[in-house]
């Protein structure tokens, strides 16, 4: 994409079946988000997104007919019945991600949120403390953390962290995958309780 556009290219693999391509610039760099159902599509509609990222203009008909091709597999439901749990003896999920949700995303973020598997307790600073699967499009938070010690303000902060990773995905630039890019980081630092928050995780 670099290539043929002549310019900066940030790259998004999204599961986002609303918009499938969006493109807007931003600081010399031309950010595209795309979704990733197109990585299995054929140079005919590679070369129109790329037309389409390079002038923002064009019918795009053969990636269309890639959509109405294979609208079965965005309307797909998993096979496999998952059990969420959201609420915890000391915090509910669910409260925290549809605050978060509304207060920096617009409500836009619409995946599954759970605790996850409980596992033998320990500090909360050496554990993974969170993950997002785009694959189930599911956020599991760490039960490490529905303790007494653990502040409000920092268990949503891990919340926000993993929403983050459910709105930008996973970004492609010069062949390199990178979770947290730099867009990431710079959003990352727009939760309003960062600094505490990393405070914190030093045992300030």
């Amino acid at each position: 994409l670099e290539q043929y556009a002549g310019k900066p290219v940030s790259l998004v693999l999204t599961q986002n079946s609303t918009s499938m391509l969006s493109v807007r610039q931003r600081e010399g760099v031309t950010h595209v988000r795309l979704h990733r159902m197109f990585l299995n599509s054929g140079p005919g509609v590679i070369e129109e997104v790329t037309q389409f990222v390079k002038s923002k203009r064009g019918k795009m008909p053969l990636f269309r007919r890639f959509i109405r091709e294979n609208r079965a597999q965005l309307d797909a439901r998993p096979g496999k019945k998952i059990t969420t749990r959201t609420a915890g003896r000391y915090y509910d999920l669910a409260e925290l991600y549809d605050g978060i949700n509304k207060e920096y995303f617009e409500a836009a973020i619409e995946s599954t949120i759970t605790w996850g598997t409980r596992s033998p307790r320990c500090s909360v600073r050496k554990r993974t403390l969170g993950s997002f699967s785009a694959r189930s499009n599911i956020i599991r938070i760490n039960p490490v953390l529905d303790r007494k010690p653990v502040p409000r303000y920092y268990i949503a902060f891990v919340v926000y962290h993993e929403m983050l990773h459910a709105a930008l995905g996973i970004t492609t630039k010069n062949d390199r995958r990178s979770m947290h890019s730099r867009e990431f980081r710079r959003r990352e630092r727009l939760f309003k309780d960062y600094e505490r928050c990393r405070a914190w995780e030093r045992g300030e």
